[in-house]
Order: C-alpha cells, then structure tokens, then sequence
C-alpha cells in the first residue's frame, strides 16, 4: 500500500470485522470514519459516501482509502475508471478477481463531493501475495 499511496490522508472503512484487521495490518495512521453503509453496499452508495468526505473531515482530503467487500469494491474501481487514461491491463485483472487485500489505485481531479462514475482514472492494481 504505501508503495503506491505513500501518504494518506483519510479512511473509510466498513463496520466489518475483516475490514478493520484489514484496515490495522496497514499501520495507516489517518483519521478513520467507520460506515455500515460500506457492508454490502453498491458502488453507488460508496461513491455517495465518497461524496461525504467534505463534510466528513474538517481538512482537505488530498488522498482517500476506502476499505470494503467484493463484488462493490472491483464494481466499483472499474465504475469509476475511464476509458481513456486508465491502465488497462490493470482493469483486465481487477475483471478477472479482486482478491482479499489487493489495492485499487485511482486518480481524479474532481472534487470529493463532485466524483461519479467515470470520474477517474485507473493508475494500478496491486495484489500483496
């Protein structure tokens, strides 16, 4: 994770008892915002709950960790990745499985409060094993 996110600034993390030992094992020292909403959630309610960050932390949130389940999180990922500009054999492998643990790496200019499909584009994905 901190290869490809060195630094960051918030998280949000389902309830989950898996999500947060997955979320301790990182050692990310952020401020954390626990969502039942993110369990089983779709991918439109994570990006309404992305939406939230503004409102959420009282300090400009310049990189975001959103720690969830599959199927939301590779949904997700792909979701927000355009066409143009994301790494493509990343998504071809994000398709094929999202294994517990692995990282989705996205980059957008738009605004927290303003993200939506599409919005983003897919720069890696990682899987720690």
């Amino acid at each position: 994770l901190r290869a490809h996110a060195p630094t960051v600034d918030a998280v949000l993390c389902s309830t989950a008892t898996r999500t947060r030992e997955t979320l301790e094992r990182t050692r990310i020292d952020a401020p954390v915002k626990f969502l039942d909403r993110l369990y089983e959630a779709t991918p439109g309610a994570v990006i309404e709950e992305i939406n939230q960050v503004p409102k959420r932390f009282d300090f400009d949130v310049a990189t975001l960790l959103v720690v969830g389940h599959e199927p939301t999180m590779s949904d997700l990922s792909l979701g927000l990745a355009t066409d143009e500009g994301s790494n493509n054999a990343a998504a071809e492998r994000i398709s094929m499985k999202f294994p517990t643990s692995a990282i989705a790496v996205l980059r957008t200019g738009e605004t927290w409060d303003q993200l939506t499909l599409n919005s983003a584009a897919l720069v890696t994905f990682h899987v720690p094993r």
